[in-house]
């Protein structure tokens, strides 16, 4: 959450000449409910099995850059499943960067928008500690805070799995 994902993918994309999507943007589409809606509702277990469906669905898809919530690949085998896809990219980003993001991000997360900026870093520091196990077994793994997208783009293009 805070790390660019949408915002580096549809660069990405656009670099590579690809197609872009955004998995919680899809979600949104299909099921006509705001992900935060959907946790008011229902439960996490139900969000995840969705997702993983719809990550499945993307397989048949070519040229794509594909942006997904930061808990996609630590649920159901979706990294083994993204992996199996194509190249994994994980924007690496430190706490107080995410914090300072979050803290000022134009759009309001509901699962954060009472935390004070210690309960935020506290949240963000337990969150990376459970999925960093994930993120780290991405192919590519850049710095978020700084990327430059181009580099990124080549990287790829020259990664011996890009299709």
């Amino acid at each position: 959450m805070g790390s660019g994902k949408t915002t580096v993918g549809k660069k990405l994309a656009r670099l590579l000449d690809y197609q872009f999507i955004d998995l919680d943007e899809i979600f949104e589409e299909k099921y006509h409910l705001k992900i935060t809606d959907f946790f008011v509702k229902y439960d996490e277990q139900a969000f995840r099995e969705i997702e993983s469906n719809l990550i499945k669905e993307t397989e048949q898809i070519d040229n794509v850059v594909i942006s997904t919530g930061g808990g996609a690949p630590c649920f159901n085998n979706n990294l083994s499943l993204m992996k199996g896809m194509g190249l994994t990219v994980y924007l690496q980003m430190s706490i107080p960067a995410l914090v300072y993001r979050l803290t000022n991000a134009k759009r309001v997360r509901p699962l954060l928008k009472d935390m004070n900026e210690n309960e935020l870093t506290t949240f963000i520091t337990e969150q990376l500690k459970l999925r960093d196990v994930f993120y780290k077994k991405a192919q590519i793994i850049v710095n978020g805070e700084n990327s430059e997208i181009e580099i990124l783009a080549q990287s790829i293009k020259l990664h011996p799995l890009f299709k």
